[in-house]
């Protein structure tokens, strides 16, 4: 399928997902995150979820590296060039709705693309070469190809890969893997 057509489609079914179904499948998708080798881990940068888009509830995961002693940051959008900056998101960092209702840092310290060493990133699906379907605009694509080499990325996701999502490009970034319920 096109990503035009999956973005609808798993758009559609993360919507349809009742908030015990949500609650069971998060339940396995933080499970996994906390089993995950971190100790060569500082900074871990994650998505604030928007729950208008029902997606996965970041706060647990936050909460759980925070209590490791890992650096949390976070992004704001620069909608002009569809761009993301990036913030140390500190308990007492305040935060704001967007335009588009995703929450963003107001009175943040900037961090540095380079000094992240793990990237969980938002979808609605992914494939199993580990592309994926955002919302579209590429804000996610721009930012994974400044991270560092190193750098590890990780897509959450409700729903399990499909085989091939067929219109991926040059500057799709694939990411080192998907965390998906069992």
């Amino acid at each position: 399928m096109l990503k035009s057509n999956l973005r609808k489609l798993y758009k559609q079914k993360r919507n349809s997902l009742t908030q015990t179904e949500k609650e069971k499948l998060q339940e396995s998708i933080y499970q996994q995150i906390f089993e995950l080798k971190t100790d060569n881990i500082s900074t871990v940068h994650l998505f604030l979820s928007m729950r208008k888009f029902n997606e996965i509830d970041t706060q647990p995961i936050i909460d759980f590296f925070r209590d490791k002693g890992k650096r949390i940051i976070v992004s704001r959008c620069n909608f002009e060039d569809d761009s993301l900056t990036h913030f140390y998101f500190e308990k007492e960092t305040k935060l704001e709705l967007n335009k588009f209702g995703v929450p963003e840092p107001i009175n943040a310290e900037e961090a540095d693309v380079k000094d992240i060493d793990l990237v969980f990133v938002p979808m609605l699906i992914s494939d199993e070469q580990n592309y994926r379907v955002g919302y579209g605009k590429g804000f996610y694509d721009r930012f994974l190809s400044e991270c560092r080499e190193d750098t590890q990325t990780i897509g959450l996701n409700f729903f399990s890969p499909i085989k091939k999502i067929k219109d991926t490009h040059e500057f799709d970034v694939p990411l080192n893997s998907v965390i998906y319920p069992k």
